[in-house]
């Protein structure tokens, strides 16, 4: 759950993304998983759920080297990724601001430090985009 004020607004990286209305200093924790809010689903899920239901998991949830899905029940499940984010997710379950971030800001993290399917194919996808 995020610890940070967020909203939802249009990403010139894709879609949707999620934005910070306040200044956020280096260092500070900004989201961590939270029991009762975020959820850790059985792998299967997603192939057990007709569609559109099964795509809508895949696309929001990440998932742990287990395999476990996680579906993060605020805004974190709009965060995009990129290869320089101002999000340092390689603390676990918690998520801190590797640098200063600024009131209107959006809030990014590299895919590949936290989703088993990311750190696995490197996001040979993502690299086309810029």
């Amino acid at each position: 759950m995020f610890r940070v004020p967020t909203y939802v607004a249009p990403s010139p990286i894709a879609g949707m993304g999620v934005f910070t209305s306040e200044f956020i200093p280096a260092g500070t924790v900004l989201w961590e998983f939270t029991e009762g809010v975020d959820l850790r689903l059985d792998p299967g899920i997603a192939a057990a759920v007709p569609e559109p239901l099964g795509s809508m998991i895949r696309r929001y949830c990440y998932e742990e080297p287990d395999g476990t899905l996680v579906l993060c029940g605020d805004n974190a499940r709009f965060m995009n990724h990129d290869f320089d984010p101002n999000c340092d997710d390689s603390g676990g379950a918690q998520t801190v601001a590797r640098r200063d971030i600024q009131p209107g800001e959006e809030l990014t993290c590299d895919y590949r430090l936290f989703d088993r399917e990311s750190a696995l194919d490197g996001l040979q996808g993502w690299r086309t985009h810029g």
